[in-house]
């Protein structure tokens, strides 16, 4: 066969190989899952979602707002994430750079002693210098390169997905831990207002006893309820002190204390719409970071099939070789080669077999992830939902709940000091004045907690 003959031959050869390489590789398409119905009772073709909102339109305090700047800013575990950006950036552009030849320089010089029976007679030993260039280049043909550039160009995508998930976890915890600061402030404010109007009690029932309206037991039970309510501002302002310490750290700074405002002063947070559950592929961050975890394992088990198959790798170098170093850069110590070779896999103990077995296997884990994590954002959605319900409810009865207690207290108080009731309604009406009013200060911070959850669980505050 001449030298014309081998050429075409060979491109023939490659086209061949370039179109049956098609069959190797397939292309990646977006999995399909049914999202019909996956926010429990929840019916809606409004496509406005709570998502769609920034943070700053969600939460209009300005000192919450402050804290969600200071958070993203300095949070470490969001700044981790991004570490994890940074190096998933340097693997894709070292795959992207896999489709470039390879170029190395080297120098040497070698001393070689031989044997006598070599026959070299009066030169048992040589000294040769070279100084030159290699390169080598792979042919993508059966795809093995683009799918791993493609595989890595979706784990740089998984990290962006999951870096803004740690940011919608940090932006929810901060605003949670916000009211929740607040609602403690109010409770330790009732009860303290609680103990005050004890003493009033006290000092009413201690007048009622000198005028023997009651009994030493009604001074005493009296100042005992006054204990009780007392002995909890303790544990209020150390639950107060903890969840500073807590949002501390989640700023990113050592636990300090906490400006804020007042749970009464807080405006209604947005309408709490869901739009439809298809968004939640493009708006929440851990979905969309299972869906890129999934093409990634499709990706490398394109690579892993694609293994199977020769490998095109095309050699050469160039340089100069000489016996005498002042020889080394004349032109006819020039040496040159170039080689192409095909390496075909026949029996390496099932190593291809076993890469493509645990590739599968993982690209179908992937999938399974991807559907829980889109069955999980759905339950959250769901729940976000009934829990606001349930706080509007709560707060419309407690109002009523605590409007009718206070008449109570109000009622046995008189009637005490007329003599027509014991100290003990009057006892039994402040304690569940108190306890109305604590249970209040839980139905608002619920009802804020519910939004805060619903615009996390939706995918938004990334944005």
């Amino acid at each position: 066969m001449n030298t014309k003959n081998l050429r075409y031959f060979f491109i023939i050869s490659l086209t061949a190989l370039a179109i049956e390489s098609c069959k190797v590789t397939q292309t990646y398409q977006a999995p399909d899952v049914n999202t019909t119905n996956l926010f429990r009772d929840v019916n809606t073709t409004d496509t406005n979602s709570l998502a769609n909102l920034r943070w700053n339109e969600v939460f209009t305090d300005t000192t919450l707002q402050r804290l969600i700047r200071e958070g993203i800013a300095n949070n470490i575990d969001l700044q981790t994430a991004y570490t994890r950006i940074t190096q998933a950036e340097a693997y894709f552009e070292q795959s992207r750079a896999a489709f470039l030849p390879t170029l190395n320089a080297n120098a040497g010089v070698t001393r070689s002693k031989f044997s006598a029976g070599q026959g070299f007679g009066a030169r048992p030993s040589i000294t040769s210098y070279q100084l030159g260039a290699s390169s080598s280049w792979e042919a993508d043909i059966w795809g093995r390169l683009g799918s791993s550039r493609r595989a890595n160009l979706a784990n740089l995508l998984q990290s962006q997905a999951a870096a803004r998930a740690v940011q919608t976890g940090v932006v929810s915890s901060i605003a949670n831990f916000y009211f929740t600061l607040l609602a403690l402030d109010q409770q330790l404010l009732i009860t303290e207002q609680t103990v005050s109007n004890w003493d009033t009690t006290v000092t009413t029932m201690r007048a009622l006893k000198e005028a023997a309206r009651v009994t030493e037991a009604a001074v005493v039970q009296s100042e005992a309820q006054r204990y009780a309510a007392e002995v909890t501002i303790p544990d209020l302002k150390q639950s107060i002190r903890e969840t500073e310490n807590t949002l501390s750290i989640i700023l990113g700074h050592a636990p300090t204390s906490i400006f804020r405002g007042n749970l009464l002063q807080q405006a209604t947070l947005p309408m709490l719409t869901t739009g439809v559950p298809a968004q939640l592929l493009a708006n929440r961050p851990d979905v969309q970071q299972a869906e890129f975890a999934y093409r990634n394992a499709f990706e490398l088990t394109n690579v892993a099939r694609a293994a199977f198959y020769p490998a095109l790798v095309i050699n050469g170098s160039a340089g100069f070789a000489s016996l005498t170093l002042w020889d080394i850069v004349n032109p006819t110590s020039i040496a040159a080669s170039v080689g192409a070779a095909i390496t075909q896999p026949i029996f390496n103990r099932r190593l291809n077999r076993t890469n493509l077995v645990v590739a599968r296997a993982q690209q179908d884990a992937s999938f399974l992830n991807f559907r829980n994590a889109l069955l999980n954002a759905g339950q959250e959605v769901s729940n976000a939902v009934s829990l606001n319900q349930a706080a509007l409810e709560k707060v419309t009865i407690r109002s009523n709940q605590i409007d009718a207690l206070e008449r109570s207290v109000q009622y046995s108080q008189e009637l005490l000091r007329n003599g027509f009731a014991t100290y003990t309604e009057v006892i039994q009406a402040r304690q569940s004045l108190l306890q109305a009013q604590l249970g209040r200060v839980n139905d608002r911070l619920q009802q804020f907690q519910a939004t805060v959850d619903l615009y996390r669980s939706l995918g938004g505050g990334w944005r």
